[in-house]
Order: structure tokens, then C-alpha cells, then sequence
């Protein structure tokens, strides 16, 4: 009996340890520090709901959220369909060129993400590559302004930073669809699509749900991307988060901030679970 308690806690303590350490004890503290005050730049330790109703009343605060939400939206479903359709041409038609295409596809994961982000500030700025080429070309005659700082910007910087997010989940899902279900609903007749869509999709579901739930919860709370690339008008939760731990020093603002966050995404990692059970 005390052999396998002990062997139990020789295997799970590690894990149990660094749960507690990393994940349980920081959430508690943000849980904790979101029920208290400040006043005059000192925190009082007097539970109080206020920091939560001025998220509520506070338009300012609506609205970060709901531009977070929508640019997690759009990035999500963008990274989805340009991941996935990658993901099956490396799979599936890239031949003797996979380990390439594959390895090109792992290469931008290697740099910084503040590097990735940065390099689009290059590409759309007024003197950026693109505009360079458009003016070179003669499509445009004066650089283009609505290239940077604003949504457009960072869905699209965001879009090309987690594309490998969901390209790699799906590879590895579309990798173990054994190949005779696919031959045989070639052999039965069903085309192109019709495998595509009833076997092929199906079955690599859970890639799609772990990248779109990787991109979801790391495009909704990013914080860097808008810094660099959004403008006024485009003000997302991250930015304040970081506003009030920092020049604000409104660590309970920012701490519940950061709890409406957690339970935003816990809410879509919750739902798209469930979908996945759902088509499983």
C-alpha cells in the first residue's frame, strides 16, 4: 500500500508541483488581487466587485473586449482554412518535396514572435516593400495609408504568425487517416470533394479544434501585434491589461481584467470541445 503511494507520488509530485507553482497559485493571486482596491497608488486588500462593474459600465473596457473578440474571430477563421488547405498539400500532394515544405512551414516558429510581428510593420509601412512595389509597378501613385494601423494590420500580421498553429495539429491529424478509407471512397465513386468533406474533414477534426483553440486564446489576448501594427481604433484587452499592471499601477483593474479574459477563453476551449465530441 505505502509502495504505491509512494511510487504515485514519485511520478504525479513533479507534475502536481509544477501545477500548483505555475497555473493554480497564479490564477488564485489574479483571482485575488481582481476583489481589491487602489487608492492613491496603494493597494487595499477590501473585497469589492468594482473593479468587474467598471468593466461593465466602462465603454472603453466593452470595447476592447469586443475588438479582441473579433480579431480572434477573424484570425481564427483565417488561420483555419489557410492552415488546413496547407496541411493538405504537404499531406497529400506535395510529394518528395514534404520534408521541405514541411520543414519551411516549422521555420518561422524559430523566431521571435516580436520579430515576426515587426517584420509586417516593414512590409505595409509607407516606405514598406508593398507599397514600394506598388508604386514601382504604377498601380498606385502615392503610398498607401490603410496598409497599417489599423485592424486590417494586425488580423493579417496575426493570420501569418499562427498559421503553423493549425497547419501543424491538422499534418499530424491528416497523417494517421489510414489510406485505405481514402482509396475505398475513391474506388465507391465519390469525387475529390466528397472525400474531402466525409472523410477526410471528419477525421481530422481534432487538429482543427487544437489549432483554432491555440490561435483563438493566443490572438484574443496578444497584446504585442497591436502595439506595433494597430492604431487608435483598434484597442484590444491585452493593451489595457498591460496599461494597468504598468503606467497605471492598477493591479486589481488589470487582475480583473485578466479574469474576464481567462473566462472568455475557458468559454471557447469549453464549446469547441464539446464540438469536437459532438463530430467525433
Amino acid at each position: 500500500m505505502w509502495s504505491q503511494i509512494r511510487i504515485l507520488a514519485l511520478f504525479l509530485g513533479p507534475a502536481a508541483a509544477y501545477a500548483l507553482v505555475f497555473l493554480i497559485l497564479p490564477y488564485v493571486s489574479v483571482l485575488r488581487f481582481s476583489v481589491w482596491s487602489v487608492e492613491n497608488y496603494t493597494i487595499h486588500q477590501d473585497l469589492t466587485a468594482a473593479n468587474y462593474w467598471r468593466i461593465v459600465e466602462n465603454p472603453l473596457y466593452r470595447t476592447a473586449i469586443c475588438n479582441s473578440l473579433l480579431v480572434a474571430a477573424i484570425v481564427t477563421a483565417a488561420s483555419v482554412v489557410v492552415g488546413y488547405a496547407l496541411a493538405v498539400y504537404i499531406a497529400f500532394f506535395s510529394g518528395r518535396a514534404r520534408s521541405t515544405l514541411f520543414f519551411l512551414l516549422v521555420i518561422p516558429l524559430w523566431t521571435s514572435f516580436l520579430l515576426r510581428a515587426f517584420i509586417w510593420r516593414l512590409i505595409l509601412g509607407r516606405q514598406g516593400i508593398l507599397n514600394s512595389a506598388l508604386l514601382w509597378t504604377g498601380v498606385i501613385h502615392e503610398p498607401l495609408d490603410i496598409l497599417l494601423f489599423n485592424m486590417f494590420s494586425v488580423c493579417l500580421t496575426l493570420t501569418y504568425v499562427f498559421i503553423p498553429f493549425v497547419a501543424l495539429p491538422v499534418y499530424a491529424a491528416l497523417e494517421k487517416i489510414p489510406k485505405d478509407l481514402i482509396e475505398a471512397s475513391m474506388d465507391l465513386g465519390g469525387s475529390a470533394w466528397i472525400t474531402l468533406r466525409r472523410v477526410i474533414i471528419p477525421l481530422s477534426l481534432p487538429g482543427v479544434v487544437t489549432g483554432a483553440i491555440f490561435t483563438f486564446c493566443l490572438s484574443f489576448g496578444d497584446f504585442v501585434t497591436p502595439t506595433l501594427l494597430g492604431g487608435p481604433d483598434v484597442l484590444m484587452v491585452g493593451s489595457i491589461i498591460i496599461n494597468q499592471f504598468g503606467a497605471a499601477f492598477d493591479w486589481p483593474m488589470g487582475s480583473a481584467l485578466a479574469v474576464v479574459v481567462i473566462l472568455i477563453v475557458a468559454t471557447g476551449v469549453v464549446l469547441a470541445t464539446q464540438l469536437e465530441r459532438r463530430n467525433g
